[in-house]
């Protein structure tokens, strides 16, 4: 545009090497105009007005002694004090008038801007600091923010207004930490389009994961209306997940997601109002949905992306982004409203790897999101207001319904934080993650069950969920330097059934996933017997039938919701360890846990023996259970081809006879999963003696076998592993079992097939690990906790045995 002043720089004229003069916010904002707007990232028109102005304004006020009085010999400790000072230098700044020239500049600007929108143009006024959204230190939340600013007097105040955030606590204490100046430090205000994202909604995206800092997703975050609530922690925010190398592929599919809880959403406040903007109940049928379609989360995905590598591109090297959207009630339009690097995840070491375990029990008090991997335990102190943090002690729980960003001197001498509002992209997630303390965001009633002064233990050691303990519990804090540690030549698998720890178990040293269970996904996040969604007629019990109906709103069938949970909770699992093979199982409950499951108590019958009865194989191609094999089977088939994981072997189950495994191998195939086609693997559990002695006829259909060596055990001594009374005679030990793994080594090893053992025995018993390496077997997969300890005891039975390790494996 052709009216720009000697203060005002339009977002089509910046670029990222005009951060000394317009910030880092606005040369951002400008990069992407730039450089990316005719590739499918939508950036709202805009300018900028420069750090000189804000230079000239303190210039003709005189103001920079004052300044000097109120901030040189700042202790960031004392925080009446720093309250007191930050609030003079604020007021210095407050004082000071907008030159005319300036005054004038910026009103002509924002007429132009308002031939271009219309007369009904409302902007956002954002501050931009010189040393803001750099790849080493990021001033996100530091400085205030003005939505909805109406006419050119507003526009005058805010900018004044956005000059002082300069100087508030939580800016000032920044700077300080981080070593920058406050006298070298400048602001510029960036005054851009408002998206009417009150009458939709907004959120915020990360090219990385924030809790592992696993780089193959992208995490969108999501909430109805304004995105000051996402950003402040106000919501528990919608996620969703998208799988970058798939994504680049082609293959458009939304790996996860989780419904948050979204409740409250920010609009425009009503004309005369004191605020700008207001806070209003999000109506129940809101909630309950999601604020994106795949469309939207898709779209906003390959934004991301092109923004990723178009900054990683100008790096020399990758660089995580941190992005804020909006999507427009008016037009229906996605925008990207900021960008700037990830500073906390992406600097996160791939090879030191710090793992707690609680050693103790206690009373669960709260439980939400977990933030970080660690444990502390502390006195907890309940914090209201700002006020009451002038009481909060070094190493206490802060415990507060939100946390605001004036809190985070306090905060970060907090021994942890749990919260009963915000998502993982909160206020209180992102301090938590910058100074490595864990958190507990999302609770909804911790503030009314945790009371100031009772010991309290935070864990988030235990997945995706994080809990508060009553009492200071014992917990274990192991640190390994992984880079060092080579791998023994057997390879190692991992045992994994939830998908919530896939993430950050991918960066153990590993060689895939030997047994993916369904049984977790199913039992956890579907809830629903298969069955009881094929023929939900069947199902009498009327409180069984409304969950169920809750459960699969919004889906076009019943199935269907089955089908995309199932899809989802695997593929998160094939994605942390893509490319290498995730041999998943299907499913494996008994008839009393199918039974267990929400309307399962219709089609299950009851058994005196349910670990011999009807399971496994013997259910997938029986009446009253093939039509729920054919929902796994859908499930599997859309991991694979719609969802592009194509690393993701499946495996059969309890076969128990050669017979058995042709009719289930047809029925598959008929479903799509014909075994070869596409590269798939077959695999079959080896646990029943039969599947020994008929090893060179189970190969012929297979690709490969996996011992489980609990079953295994049970049948060759006749031990029911369910009963307490006969465990004494349950040993994996035993020369008859050992025997038994010596021939299905044999066996496979004499067909050509891969052979693992995904049992319990090689991690309880460093004897039979040995005996497994000195017999040839292929693959051992454990649980993550026992990984580490087996890793080092086959490293020494290999070295014993004259066999050399493989080096050390790489991660990112």
């Amino acid at each position: 545009m052709d009216t720009e002043g000697g203060f005002i720089r339009w977002f089509a004229g910046i670029g990222i090497d005009d951060i000394p003069s317009v910030g880092g916010k606005n040369a951002s904002l400008g990069e992407m105009v730039r450089e990316l707007g005719g590739r499918g990232v939508r950036v709202p028109n805009g300018f900028a007005v420069t750090a000189d102005a804000f230079r000239a304004t303190l210039d003709a006020a005189g103001a920079w002694a004052r300044l000097h009085a109120a901030l040189d010999g700042l202790d960031p400790r004392d925080v009446a004090g720093l309250a007191r000072r930050a609030r003079a230098a604020r007021d210095v700044v407050l004082a000071a008038p907008l030159p005319a020239a300036l005054a004038e500049d910026i009103l002509r600007a924002w007429e132009a801007l308002r031939a271009q929108y219309g007369a009904g143009l409302t902007v956002a006024v954002r501050s931009s600091a010189t040393a803001e959204d750099l790849p080493s230190a990021s001033f996100a939340g530091q400085h205030e923010t003005y939505l909805n600013v109406d006419g050119g007097q507003a526009l005058l105040d805010a900018v004044r207004r956005c000059y002082a955030s300069l100087y508030t606590d939580r800016a000032i204490v920044y700077r300080i930490e981080n070593g920058f100046d406050h006298f070298k430090v400048w602001l510029s205000v960036g005054v851009m389009k408002m998206v009417r994202s009150d009458l939709a909604c907004s959120g915020v995206i990360f090219t990385l994961d924030t809790e592992t800092g696993f780089r193959d997703v992208v995490l969108v975050t999501g909430a109805w209306g304004l995105g000051e609530n996402v950003v402040q922690g106000t919501v528990d925010t919608d996620e969703f997940y998208v799988f970058k190398p798939a994504l680049r592929a082609g293959r458009r599919a939304v790996l996860r997601r989780s419904l948050g809880g979204k409740e409250v959403r920010m609009v425009y406040a009503p004309p005369g109002a004191a605020q700008a903007t207001c806070n209003v109940e999000t109506a129940p049928a809101e909630r309950a949905r999601f604020c994106l379609d795949d469309a939207g989360v898709l779209e906003l995905a390959e934004a991301a992306l092109r923004i990723e590598e178009h900054y990683g591109a100008r790096a020399g090297h990758p660089v995580p982004m941190d992005i804020e959207w909006a999507r427009d009630g008016l037009d229906g339009q996605l925008y990207v409203v900021q960008a700037r690097p990830e500073t906390v995840a992406a600097r996160r070491s791939a090879t030191l790897l710090d793992e707690y375990r609680l050693e103790g029990s206690g009373a669960l008090l709260a439980a939400g999101r977990a933030v970080g991997a660690g444990v502390a335990s502390g006195i907890a102190r309940v914090v209201a207001d700002a006020a009451a943090l002038e009481a909060f002690r070094p190493g206490e729980i802060l415990v507060a319904a939100t946390t605001m960003p004036d809190w985070g001197t306090v905060m970060k001498t907090a021994a942890g934080v749990v919260t009963d509002r915000g998502g993982r992209t909160c206020h209180a997630a992102i301090v938590a993650r910058e100074t490595g303390v864990p958190a507990v965001v999302g609770c909804g009633d911790a503030t009314a069950r945790i009371h100031t002064g009772d010991a309290v233990t935070v864990s988030c050691a235990e997945g995706a969920a994080g809990h508060v303990y009553a009492g200071r519990l014992p917990f274990r804090r192991t640190s390994t330097d992984l880079s060092a540690l080579p791998m023994p030549r057997t390879r190692l698998m991992l045992n994994i059934g939830n998908p919530d720890i896939a993430f950050r178990t991918r960066f153990l040293p590993n060689d895939g996933v030997g047994l993916a269970r369904m049984e977790f996904i199913i039992a956890e996040h579907i809830r629903i017997h298969p069955m009881a969604l094929v023929q939900p007629e069947r199902v009498a019990d009327p409180a069984a039938r409304a969950e169920i109906a809750r459960l699969c709103a919004g889906h076009a069938t019943p199935a269907d919701y089955f089908v995309r949970e199932l899809a989802e909770g695997v593929a998160t699992i094939a994605a942390a360890f893509y490319p290498k093979p995730v041999i998943v199982r299907m499913s494996d409950f008994k008839t009393n846990e199918y039974a267990g499951l929400l309307g399962g108590a219709a089609f299950e019958p009851v058994e005196a023996n349910p670990m011999l009865g009807f399971r496994g194989a013997a259910r997938y191609v029986h009446p009253a259970y093939a039509p729920g094999f054919a929902l796994e089977c859908r499930a599997m088939r859309r991991v694979r081809e719609e969802m592009g994981l194509s690393n993701v072997r499946l495996m059969i189950p309890f076969c128990r006879r050669v017979r058995e495994a042709e009719a289930v191998l047809d029925a598959m195939a008929g479903h799509g999963l014909e075994r070869g086609r596409d590269g798939l693997e077959i695999h079959v559990m080896c646990e029943i003696p039969n599947n020994v002695i008929q090893v060179d006829a189970f190969a012929r259909l297979f690709d490969g076998f996996s011992i489980g060596s609990n079953d295994l055990t049970q049948l060759v001594l006749g031990v029911d592993r369910d009963s307490d009374i006969v465990s004494f005679d349950f040993d994996e030990r035993d020369p008859g079992v050992l025997e038994m793994l010596r021939q299905a080594i044999a066996g496979a090893r004499r067909n050509g097939r891969h052979i693992g053992i995904c049992g319990q025995a090689p991690s309880d018993y460093a004897e039979v690990a040995r005996y497994l390496v000195e017999q040839g077997i292929d693959a051992i997969s454990l649980n993550p906790d026992s990984l580490l300890a087996t890793l080092r005891d086959l490293l020494e039975v290999e070295s014993a045995l004259g066999i050399a390790p493989r080096a050390a494996q790489v991660r990112a």
